[in-house]
């Protein structure tokens, strides 16, 4: 399953910077001038899980195989982008196809850096970013209701639905509020999706704080920590340059460079796990000589669906999943362990996959 997060943001507010930092090449160009990030690069990036390499030592893996998730670095916005300014068509039409934004906002000081604006406000610039999604929103949307509405009055249901749908996104919009404000009950939540509006996407903000900040932020990051508080979103403070100097460095120069900074672990774990969190991920795990390899589902997913993720004929032919819990593995040395201590237990087709859970697939096609 391929999950991907848009890191979005106005021009020189450290998006490049980070997305190399994430990618740990420099594939995007980082420079001190708008739109240097012209095509959207796309880099894949494994989810930090410590579990897994745990898993891996005790059954002998002789391979280990992550989750990965990608992020999208996209072109700077400017204001104006809702009508073509800018990149503002490329801009708008790549973060559609994203599962999740990732507001990156400038939050340090630096005279050598231009600002678009010409002064450092994270919120402010987070307003001019958000309002050009949320008039490309209201554009769309009424284009799209004069076709729903016509459908629904010669009486067609699902037409009737989506203008509901579509009423309550304008609402929304109307009062300067994105669409993921909006209370969507969960048998609209596909018909919602369908919608593919900009600003019903979950979001993510990431103060980009100088290298002095990184480990307490400043008074720029506590605005970013506060609004995302009161909005019931997350947030991170990350430096970016620092966390690009540390993507560079072997293990034990990573674990001392931490150290000085007074950092139990790299930013951009947090912003990958918040990222994995966002979007209602979770991991369970298939274990054995061969490799241990971490999988992607969605919260709430059922055996047959989990199995699905490594292949569709694991899902038509399930018969059952012999699961084991991750503390159960590890406190019984192994799946063998777990299962002459009675701890491995046969799933049927209903079981909802819980995070952690080591399992084998019975299949037949």
């Amino acid at each position: 399953m391929g999950f991907k997060c848009g890191i979005v943001g106005l021009p020189n507010v450290g998006k490049s910077t980070l997305f190399n930092a994430l990618t740990q090449t420099a594939a995007a160009q980082a420079a001190n001038y708008p739109f240097c990030t012209i095509e959207p690069n796309v880099g894949e990036v494994a989810v930090p899980e410590v579990r897994l390499g745990v898993l891996a030592e005790i059954a002998g893996s002789k391979e280990v195989l992550p989750a990965k998730m990608n992020f999208v670095d996209i072109a700077g916005l400017v204001e104006g982008a809702s009508k073509g300014e800018g990149l503002g068509n490329q801009f708008l039409a790549t973060i559609r196809e994203t599962d999740a934004i990732v507001y990156v906002l400038r939050c340090f000081d630096d005279d050598d850096i231009t600002h678009v604006s010409g002064k450092v406000d994270p919120l402010s610039d987070l307003a001019i970013v958000e309002t050009e999604l949320m008039l490309a929103d209201l554009e769309s949307l009424e284009k799209r209701k004069v076709g729903w509405v016509k459908k629904a009055n010669s009486g067609d249901k699902e037409a009737k639905a989506n203008v509901v749908l579509i009423d309550l996104a304008l609402t929304e919009l109307d009062q300067g509020r994105p669409a993921r404000r909006a209370a969507i009950a969960d048998d609209d939540r596909k018909a919602w999706d369908m919608l593919q509006l900009l600003t019903s996407k979950p979001v993510l903000y990431v103060a980009n704080v100088d290298e002095d900040s990184a480990g307490t932020g400043n008074d720029y990051s506590a605005h970013v920590l506060k609004y995302a508080e009161e909005e019931g979103s997350q947030a991170v403070v990350i430096s970016a340059q620092i966390e690009a100097e540390i993507s560079q460095l072997d293990n034990d120069e990573r674990a001392e460079f931490l150290e000085t900074l007074g950092l139990e672990e790299p930013g951009l774990n947090r912003l990958i796990h918040s990222g994995y969190t966002l979007l209602g991920l979770r991991t369970y795990f298939t274990v054995g000589p061969k490799e241990a390899r971490a999988w992607t589902i969605h919260a709430g997913f059922t055996a047959p669906q989990a199995a699905g993720v490594i292949h569709g004929d694991f899902e038509k032919g399930f018969i059952r999943a012999e699961t084991i819990t991750y503390e159960d593995f590890v406190a019984c040395g192994g799946e063998n362990g777990a299962k002459d201590g009675g701890k491995m237990r046969a799933e049927g087709k209903d079981y909802v996959v819980q995070d952690g859970d080591v399992m084998h697939f019975r299949f037949n096609v």
